[in-house]
């Protein structure tokens, strides 16, 4: 006789975990299913964000930042450290101990909301019926009312750059390296090239970023990912844009790389290689071929703003869903779901999700760029305050970048803000506030803030978007 549920929840990460607790929160009989094995063998929850992507290349990004201050940075505030080294293994040991952390507390909080978990995988069948797998191999039947998919995403691999078992990694390898490679090479300027490529270079690598697009962070506001591009560069990290992997060779124990650029072929000789182009949805052996859910032409599972798919009774979330492949974003649609299907209204603002990239200075983004303003026409405002006029950040050290916010020219409504700077994904999640509750910059630009902190640099900014800041010569304003 098969096991019978109101909500079965198909993988235990950020979204799927989330979800089946409040499913629970809400009453519902609820089960997930989640098939991750950590390096001992034991099943975890977290998924990719809490075992091999958030967190621990935050811990690493942290260590690291760490390293560099004591090595570089510190003689300035009078500090004298000596010789600064590196120990990477007690590094690794603090990454997995809070992923150790995390992941423990993730499995308490499904027990203690009474969350049944399945250690194994699903296969979303017909009629609402989840056929798992346990890791023996053993199989058995699991009926629910709702079904909801939250299986995540996996790296992209491209064929010029087959992985290998230590030279060429993805990710979750770059997470691994036991020393310092001397030449390091990543395939890709996003988020996660960026990241972990500042990772290896703060600890000493050379570090060559080969993006195939012409444009660096070509979905960031261009103000800031030029500016971006500049202090990467004074950092050290090389980038190449233009830059098209065609192939890789491997040889007693380097990578040659060839790319080819506007200049023609070139190779390029790596001790490691990071193959960060992107992530997929990962879908295999998930859906029967009669259990109704429908994927789109790019592997997605489709689904409306709330989530529904085609099927009636399933539903889908996260990194398996259209838009940004977001830890918090899946999150806050598994709390969506589970409160649609215990019949109260709720909804995803799809407008105000944030995200940040974790390099220093950080960079942080919600709403629309001034570039996709400009090409829908709107006529807006812009107000920009650079951390360097700001007092905080001069006592901190931290004076690279600005905040940016853009609104627009009639209603003087926020519609999007960026900041490139010390603690930019903080003081963005202000702005996200400010843009779910329909803030003017006005409305910003009245209330008190706190001095001395780096978020008087959104004051400003908002201040500046009326011309009306006080600490820098504001913008002409234009001609009527």
């Amino acid at each position: 006789m098969s096991k019978k549920f109101d909500v079965v929840v198909v993988g235990g990460g950020p979204g799927g975990y989330v979800a089946a607790i409040r499913s629970a929160q809400l009453g519902l009989k609820t089960a997930c299913i989640e098939k991750w094995l950590n390096k001992e063998g034991k099943t975890v929850f977290g998924g990719t964000c809490l075992n091999v992507g958030c967190i621990p290349s935050k811990a690493l990004l942290d260590t690291s930042h760490k390293y560099e201050e004591a090595k570089e940075k510190f003689d300035v505030h009078g500090i004298s450290t000596g010789d600064v080294t590196i120990d990477i293994a007690a590094m690794l040991k603090r990454k997995d101990q809070i992923v150790k952390n995390l992941t423990g507390g993730v499995a308490t909080l499904l027990k203690a909301n009474g969350v049944t978990t399945f250690e194994g995988t699903g296969k979303v069948l017909a009629g609402k019926q989840i056929e798992f797998t346990n890791h023996a191999g053993a199989t058995e039947t699991l009926e629910a009312d709702n079904i909801i998919i939250a299986t995540g995403s996996v790296p992209f691999n491209i064929p010029p750059a087959p992985l290998t078992d230590d030279v060429i990694v993805d990710s979750t390898g770059a997470l691994e390296f036991t020393e310092v490679p001397k030449r390091l090479g990543v395939i890709g300027a996003g988020v996660i090239g960026l990241e972990l490529g500042s990772v290896w270079m703060r600890l000493g690598s050379e570090v060559v970023v080969l993006e195939a697009q012409d444009k660096f962070l070509h979905t960031v506001d261009q103000a800031a990912a030029k500016e971006a591009q500049k202090l990467f560069t004074k950092q050290g990290m090389d980038i190449r844009l233009g830059a098209r992997v065609t192939g890789t060779e491997v040889k007693k124990g380097q990578v040659t790389v060839t790319y080819q650029d506007a200049d023609g072929e070139k190779k390029e000789v790596f001790d490691k290689l990071i193959v960060a182009v992107g992530r997929r949805p990962y879908t295999e052996g998930l859906l029967s071929g009669d259990c109704g859910v429908e994927l789109d032409e790019r592997g997605f599972i489709h689904v409306d703003d709330t989530c529904r798919t085609d099927a009636p009774g399933i539903w889908a979330i996260g990194d398996v869903v259209r838009g940004p492949m977001l830890a918090h974003k899946a999150s806050e649609e598994g709390v969506m779901v589970a409160e649609r299907i215990a019949g109260h209204k709720a909804q995803v603002n799809y407008d105000a999700v944030p995200s940040v990239i974790y390099t220093h200075p950080e960079i942080a983004a919600v709403g629309k760029t001034e570039e996709q303003v400009k090409a829908e026409g709107v006529d807006y405002n812009v107000g920009m305050f650079p951390f360097a006029a700001i007092g905080r950040a001069m006592a901190s050290g931290d004076t690279d970048g600005f905040v940016k916010i853009i609104a627009d020219a009639e209603s003087d409504r926020i519609l999007g803000a960026t900041v490139i700077g010390p603690a930019a994904g903080e003081l963005c999640q202000q702005m996200v506030i400010a843009m779910e509750f329909g803030s003017s910059a006005e409305d910003i630009g009245m209330m008190v803030f706190s001095h001395p902190t780096v978020s008087e640099a959104v004051h400003e900014a908002a201040l500046a978007v009326n011309n009306a800041a006080i600490h820098k010569v504001n913008r002409k304003p234009k001609k009527k």
